[in-house]
C-alpha cells in the first residue's frame, strides 16, 4: 500500500509542482552552457528558481551563485545539488536575497551574470525591472556578459487570455507518485501590460479525494526595445537582440527575446 507523504506547507509544494512543470525541457541549458563556456567562470544567476540551471552548470566545472527570494525553492536547489557529486555543493553557492537593491561580496568578479526563463516578467514595473539589470551590471567583471531571457507574446495569443479555464495536463509526480491535474486561466490587462495567471494543481489518484494547491502571478510584459534600454541606462552595452536559444537575430514572428549586453572594460 502507498504511503501517505507528509503534509507539506503550500510554498514547498509550490516549489515541487514548478519542477514539475519543467519536466518538459524548456530547451535553454544547451545556451547557458554555451555562454558558460565563452566566458568562463564565475557565473552569477539571479532568480534562479530550484537550481535547473545552476546545478548542472555547476557539474560542468563552473563556479556558480544562485540567488532566490523564495527559501522554498532554494531548498530544492540545495537537494538537487546534494544528488549531485561532491564537488558541485563546493561549486555552487545558494544566496536567499532580492535582485532588487542585491550586493553580493563577490560584486564585481562575475564572467556570466543572467536571468533566465521569463523569470524578469515576475518583476511587475519598469523600475523593478531595471534594479535586475543594474544587479547584473553591478557583480559583472570588466567585459563580462550580461543576459536575459524573456517570453514576448504575440497580439493573437493575448487575445485568448479571457479569464477561462483550461486544462494544462495531467502528469503523475515522479517524486510522490501521486497524479496532478493542472488548470490555468490567464488575463491579460492591456491597460498596465500584465497578464494574470491563476494556477490550480489537484494531486490525487482516481477516486481519492484530491489535495488542491494554487498559485496566481502577475507577469508584466515587456518588448525588446525597452529591455534594451533598460540594460543601456545601467551602463551595459547591447551585443545582441535574438530572438530564441540559437541566437539568431529577433525577427517578427518570434515569440522570445534572449538579450546579451557586455560590460565595458577588459578582463583583468
Amino acid at each position: 500500500m502507498a504511503q501517505t507523504p507528509e503534509p507539506e506547507q503550500l510554498p514547498d509544494a509550490l516549489a515541487r509542482l514548478y519542477d514539475l512543470d519543467l519536466l518538459d525541457d524548456p530547451g535553454d541549458l544547451d545556451l547557458w552552457f554555451a555562454l558558460a563556456e565563452k566566458t568562463g567562470g564565475p557565473i552569477l544567476e539571479l532568480m534562479a528558481g530550484t537550481g535547473r540551471l545552476a546545478v548542472p552548470l555547476a557539474e560542468a566545472g563552473f563556479s556558480v551563485t544562485a540567488v532566490d527570494l523564495d527559501p522554498s525553492m532554494l531548498r530544492r536547489a540545495a537537494l538537487r545539488a546534494a544528488a549531485a557529486d561532491e564537488e558541485v555543493g563546493q561549486r555552487l553557492e545558494l544566496v536567499l536575497g532580492d535582485v532588487v537593491g542585491l550586493e553580493l561580496p563577490a560584486a564585481g568578479t562575475f564572467r556570466l551574470a543572467f536571468v533566465a526563463l521569463n523569470s524578469m516578467l515576475l518583476l511587475r514595473s519598469r523600475d523593478a525591472q531595471r534594479a535586475a539589470w543594474k544587479a547584473l551590471a553591478a557583480h559583472l567583471a570588466p567585459g563580462g556578459l550580461a543576459a536575459i531571457d524573456a517570453w514576448l507574446p504575440e497580439a493573437a495569443d493575448l487575445a485568448r487570455y479571457d479569464g477561462r479555464l483550461h486544462l494544462e495536463y495531467l502528469r503523475r509526480d515522479p517524486e510522490r507518485g501521486a497524479w496532478i491535474t493542472k488548470t490555468a486561466a490567464a488575463q491579460h490587462d492591456g491597460a498596465t501590460g500584465t497578464v494574470a495567471l491563476t494556477t490550480f494543481f489537484d494531486e490525487g489518484d482516481p477516486g481519492q479525494p484530491p489535495v488542491r494547491w494554487f498559485r496566481r502571478d502577475v507577469v508584466r510584459l515587456t518588448s525588446a526595445d525597452e529591455q534594451r534600454v533598460l540594460a543601456e541606462s545601467v551602463g551595459l552595452e547591447v551585443e545582441l537582440i535574438a530572438g530564441g536559444y540559437d541566437l539568431e537575430p529577433l525577427g517578427p514572428h518570434d515569440d522570445r527575446l534572449v538579450l546579451l549586453a557586455r560590460k565595458p572594460g577588459s578582463a583583468a
